[in-house]
């Protein structure tokens, strides 16, 4: 059996500490360092419970009926009481700390950063204790980094610190294919750009020492004459002039055209993965923080690549080759101009990781102010209704400010670092100036050498330059990269089968001792045992936040059951390809989304391809076909955002014509009924008999009324099957189903 540990950081006072909860053999044990607070086997024991409260939570046990609570601690007897502590639940008989419920047993307290860790060691426990079975833990709700134990960023679960930034650059190397050779044909014409211009200095140099300031005896070449001599230097310049630039806007239209096609296929990429996400995963991040990565963090690299990231190789081969030049003209000048790269490398080095920190600092309040900016037009009707212009603007003033601040403190950061960096450049560009005018004072260095070198000086404070803003681009980009790399990498939370199955579906479900939670410490299904034989209707009540909706959810397998399983007919429904079990079900949600478009597309959404018999016939069976063609442009009426230029109840229609189409062997209704006045209930509930007929239906109901043709009803109560059988079965046994009926019979009478 293996060694199962979680921490916890709180005494039972209240205090900050580091303690262990250990589970090893069939001992369940809590310690602060050496000091054992407790200790239990857990033949005692018939469940551990996870309570949370505000900012903090607590670890109990509740025992066997025959086990004794006095026995619960067996401390070694030298066991102290931490100072300042309230008797730990570790004390011996008597000085337990006794909870409302006299047969729990608190074990320890923890704050919420370890509220994840404690649910996994619960929820694992637990399991042992019903089934003798371990189970492995949910990484994905372990909020920290493994390697340097800071918590993740939220919506993130890779560390920003621990990354491997050459990694990174090496797979967009890898993810270019053909479009490497594009890239590398503009940084080839940057460096036949730069050779132009290396041209221009030694010419200027020829010039002033062979033309306009000869020494004596100097012999011009070819026969030439001073005035001829000028002619061809100066040609010799403006020709390498202007052929520098021919290269240098090839090379410019070679990085654009790579840069574009390299941010297409990483957008698609990333768009497509986001596609294939759970909703688990998505819903771990914010509408905005998922808009960001798939348009503005592309972007970013795009700019990265087509700026800064180009200019990477040509600039260091042109520090090297003037570098080379400086040194063979006048070494101790060219040790001058050089002076300062280590000064400014050490200075960049220093500011690297917090200039890191800052800039994914920003990348997350652009993603908070993207989002603030989607809810806000998104709801703009209960905005509008509610009379809260104002206090949206001041929301999004309010997130936008926060952008603004820390980007200002960013350019701040580098407004202050640049000087710097540009005064240690000039420092040696001026050192050099004096020292070099000097030596041509003295007769031992020609003018036309000190020009060279002062032409080549500025050239080299180019690539230095640049390398003092390069860190800040490329913590942009790394940044963006490793939260786009984050989403490609990202593990689905409902994986594909290994050899999926394609075989026909019946239609009949189980439920076989499923136990899900949204979260490690919070299960909202509790061991759901339920058959739902072909053909048969079930219907689903109870009070909200039951868990009727994760039912449907595992159903749909948005969600994988933590413990337990969902059968399909005679196989696991994880055992199915995802999107032939997607093929099989349909569903009528409360809450009708439609796509911008026609009334015609958003019922072809279900089948692609479908002919219009087929169309007009599903529309005719769920009684939308009538207001269809009242429309303006009948089928082709736009149905506008989200479909407002539509009724509710004529949403709810072409929803179930889209079900309908579909012909699922499956079907799930979620409150397809509410909300809705008399007449168009009917109307729905006429086209949804239609649609269950012949059909394994699950439908969950708050109005009752609407489950009089089920075979069967489910009281779900606090995460349970508290009741299960007919409506009938249900009313004569007078509990909680019956309840329900009475409350609404006596609502329907006061109204």
């Amino acid at each position: 059996m293996p060694t199962i540990t979680a921490p916890f950081d709180l005494t039972p006072a209240g205090k900050f500490c580091a303690g262990e909860l250990r589970w090893q053999g069939d001992t369940l044990s809590a310690a602060i360092g050496d000091e054992i607070l407790f200790t239990r086997t857990l033949g005692d024991i018939s469940e551990l419970k996870q309570r949370t409260d505000i900012g903090c939570g607590r670890l109990e046990l509740c025992l066997k009926n025959d086990a004794s609570v006095g026995a619960a601690c067996k401390p070694p007897g030298d066991k102290k009481i931490l100072p300042g502590d309230k008797p730990s639940p570790c004390e011996p008989p008597g000085q337990e700390i006794a909870l409302p419920d006299d047969q729990n047993i608190a074990v320890c307290r923890f704050s919420m950063t370890h509220v994840n860790e404690v649910g996994e060691f619960c929820k694992t426990v637990n399991h042992w204790l019903r089934h003798g079975e371990t189970l492995q833990w949910r990484e994905d709700e372990l909020r920290r980094c493994p390697t340097c134990g800071r918590s993740l960023l939220p919506g993130m679960s890779s560390c920003l610190f621990c990354t491997d930034k050459s990694q990174l650059w090496r797979r967009v190397w890898r993810l270019m294919g053909r479009h490497r050779a594009s890239l590398l044909m503009a940084s080839l014409c940057m460096l036949v750009f730069n050779g132009m211009r290396v041209v221009m200095p030694l010419l200027q140099r020829w010039l002033l020492d062979n033309v306009l300031r000869p020494e004596e005896g100097t012999v011009l070449p070819f026969g030439w004459t001073e005035g001829s001599a000028l002619v061809w230097a100066g040609a010799g310049i403006a020709l390498s002039m202007m052929l520098g630039q021919v290269f240098l806007a090839l090379s410019n239209l070679a990085t654009q055209r790579t840069g574009s096609r390299f941010c297409d296929i990483l957008r698609c990429l990333v768009y497509d993965k986001v596609q294939n996400l759970s909703v688990q995963s998505i819903q771990k991040r914010t509408a905005g923080d998922l808009m960001r990565r798939v348009t503005q963090d592309t972007e970013q690299v795009k700019d990265f690549i087509n700026g800064m990231g180009r200019a990477a190789f040509e600039k260091s081969i042109m520090f090297v080759t003037v570098a080379s030049i400086l040194l063979a003209t006048e070494w101790r000048l060219a040790l001058l101009v050089l002076l300062p790269v280590p000064l400014t490398l050490v200075i960049m080095r220093n500011f690297w990781s917090f200039i890191f920190l800052l800039y994914d600092k920003q990348w997350i309040c652009g993603s908070r102010e993207k989002s603030v900016l989607r809810d806000i037009i998104k709801g703009i009707r209960v905005v509008k209704t509610f009379g809260a212009e104002e206090r949206e603007v001041a929301k999004f003033a309010n997130a936008s400010r926060r952008l603004a601040e820390i980007s200002k403190r960013n350019e701040r950061l580098w407004a202050l670092i640049n000087p710097f960096t540009r005064l240690a450049l000039m420092a040696g560009e001026l050192l050099m100036l004096f020292l070099g005018g000097r030596m041509v004072l003295r007769g031992t260095l020609s003018l036309g050498a000190l020009v060279q070198f002062t032409l080549f000086a500025a050239y080299m404070n180019e690539p230095l330059r640049w390398m003092a803003r390069f860190p800040q681009s490329l913590a942009e980009a790394n940044t963006s990269l490793i939260k786009l790399f984050e989403i490609l990498d990202e593990a689905p939370t409902v994986p594909e089968a290994e050899d999926p199955i394609l075989e026909e579906i019946d239609g009949s479900l189980a439920f076989e001792g499923v136990q899900f939670g949204y979260k490690a410490y919070e299960p909202v299904l509790k061991d759901i045992r339920l058959e739902i034989p072909k053909g048969e209707m079930l219907g689903l009540v109870g009070h909200s936040g039951a868990g009727k909706s994760t039912i449907i959810n595992l159903v749909l397998r948005l969600y994988d059951a933590d413990i337990g399983r969902v059968r399909l007919g005679d196989h696991d429904i994880r055992d199915y390809d995802y999107t032939f079990l997607r093929e099989n079900i349909g569903v009528v949600f409360q809450e009708t989304f439609l796509f911008s478009g026609t009334v015609y597309d958003n019922i072809a959404y279900a089948k692609p391809g479908a002919p219009p018999e087929e169309i007009f016939r599903a529309a005719r069976l769920a009684n939308a076909h009538e207001f269809i063609i009242k429309l303006a442009d009948g089928y082709n009426t736009m149905v506008g955002e989200d479909g407002h230029n539509l009724s509710g109840g004529e949403r709810q229609r072409v929803a179930i014509a889209r079900a309908v189409l579909k012909d699922p062997k499956i079907l799930i209704l979620d409150e397809a009924t509410s909300a809705l006045d008399p007449e168009t209930e009917a109307k729905i509930q006429q086209a949804l008999e239609r649609l269950v007929k012949n059909r394994t239906t699950i439908a969950i109901a708050h109005r009752l009324s609407t489950l009089r043709h089920a075979n069967r009803l489910a009281v779900i109560e606090k995460g349970r099957i508290a009741e299960l059988g007919s409506h009938r079965e249900l009313l004569e046994q007078k509990g909680i189903y019956y309840g329900l009926v009475m409350a609404q019979r006596q609502m329907s009478e006061k109204g």
